[in-house]
């Protein structure tokens, strides 16, 4: 049977400010959750309603791949279930594994636009501000993107051994990266 591969993103409903700061994104409350599964080949939208299926899929999962998933996506999911999901499902976050290699926090953007030559369709913000419009499919949409966005980053860097970024200085650089897709 063919591995797993399952990657991950999420939009909330509320900004770190409506919920009393960062260490309160267990009530930030997921707006929509996408994922892309390798083995089944599909890509999965859930609502708030299913958010028990998505974190279901995630368990099951050989590999979650996504990009601050594991300090932000796993910290809203909290406020649906007692299940530390950081620690009992594997992982790859990007985003963790670059700031390791060059010290900083990256923006998908900045990976993204200078791996692939795409960007990113909006900002997060975009997707509370759609939530507050009853723009469900509009965050979707976004949601969706950006998960197909992370999962090309992880595949060129699995496949070329590293990624490139634009650092702050507007510059573009490569990152060794060891993102095998076995």
């Amino acid at each position: 049977m063919a591995r797993d591969i399952v990657y991950f993103d999420l939009e909330t409903q509320r900004l770190a400010a409506d919920v009393g700061g960062w260490n309160n994104k267990d009530r930030m409350g997921m707006s929509i959750g996408v994922t892309y599964s390798t083995a089944a080949g599909e890509y999965r939208i859930f609502g708030e309603a299913q958010v028990q299926e998505l974190i279901d899929q995630l368990r099951r999962a050989d590999l979650v791949v996504g990009f601050n998933h594991v300090e932000f996506d796993y910290a809203v999911l909290m406020g649906y279930t007692i299940l530390d999901l950081a620690e009992q499902v594997p992982n790859l976050d990007l985003m963790v594994d670059l700031e390791k290699e060059i010290g900083h926090r990256p923006k998908l953007e900045a990976v993204a636009s200078a791996s692939l030559g795409v960007g990113k369709t909006a900002v997060g913000t975009d997707a509370i501000k759609w939530w507050r419009e009853g723009k469900i499919l509009k965050i979707a949409e976004y949601c969706a993107y950006d998960v197909k966005v992370t999962k090309l980053v992880h595949e060129y860097g699995a496949q070329h051994g590293f990624v490139k970024y634009v650092n702050r200085f507007n510059q573009e650089q490569e990152v060794p990266v060891n993102w095998s897709l076995e």
